[in-house]
């Protein structure tokens, strides 16, 4: 490799990386300014195509969204994170309904000591065009409805239900003062997953945990920070998480 070939692969990494970067603090704007300039330069950067799609989306742009995608797919027909973007556009129409300050979680928001946070899935989820509007890393909310724990977005859309077997243990612990932070971890067209975490116990709950461990003492849950780093760099195929019984994802 030449001097000028090893500078103009630094440039790459190094624009590439300040790209990331921009979207990890969800400055969706600069990032699309940023992945654009890549796409000057190497006009044949499927991951920049993907970065400024996933920029699109934040900012709502849905039809940009889809240009970049299409383009991406273009130069690589087998890539597996423009093809599941396309079909997620295909749910949110032309619409253009910015999400710039959108609520995020924070990775490390969730790293409790054991039998505070478990990852849950979701039943009888919306419909898709609901469900395309959500991605990891974003904050929801929970709601006691009759026996059921229904999950919403930040618009108070329905997303679908906490497990029974979770739902009956942790709607106990909210009527009796619990209080409860959730986040999305993964979303496909057939699976949600969501992290729960305790934020509060109040007294009278006092030695109940919300998700008691299934593997021992000494357990740390864990919702590694890739999980969500993975959906801002743009590697959105679908995670792979246990079937999950809101069990503690431990650290590798």
């Amino acid at each position: 490799m030449t001097y000028q070939e090893e500078e103009q692969v630094r440039l790459r990494r190094q624009r590439s990386k300040n790209a990331i970067a921009l979207a990890m603090q969800g400055r969706w704007r600069e990032a699309v300014a940023a992945n654009q300039e890549i796409i000057e330069s190497f006009p044949n950067d499927v991951d920049a195509y993907n970065r400024l799609g996933k920029a699109y989306i934040e900012l709502g742009e849905y039809s940009l969204a889809k240009e970049a995608y299409t383009k991406a797919v273009e130069l690589d027909p087998y890539n597996i994170i423009a093809q599941k973007n396309l079909r997620r556009l295909s749910y949110l129409g032309e619409a253009v309904v910015s999400s710039e300050g959108s609520d995020k979680a924070k990775p490390e928001h969730f790293i409790e000591e054991t039998g505070k946070a478990g990852v849950v899935n979701l039943y009888h989820l919306a419909p898709q065009k609901v469900l395309a509007k959500i991605v990891a890393g974003d904050k929801v909310h929970l709601r006691v409805s009759d026996l059921s724990l229904a999950v919403e977005n930040s618009r108070g859309e329905y997303l679908g239900v906490v497990e029974p077997k979770h739902a009956q243990r942790l709607i106990k612990l909210i009527e009796g003062g619990n209080q409860y932070a959730a986040a999305i971890v993964s979303s496909a067209e057939d699976r949600v997953t969501v992290i729960i975490r305790e934020v509060y116990q109040d007294p009278s709950q006092a030695g109940q945990l919300s998700f008691p461990p299934k593997g021992g003492e000494g357990l740390h849950p864990y919702l590694s920070d890739k999980v969500l780093r993975r959906g801002l760099e743009y590697i959105e195929a679908e995670e792979e998480f246990p079937e999950s019984e809101g069990e503690i994802i431990n650290e590798e």
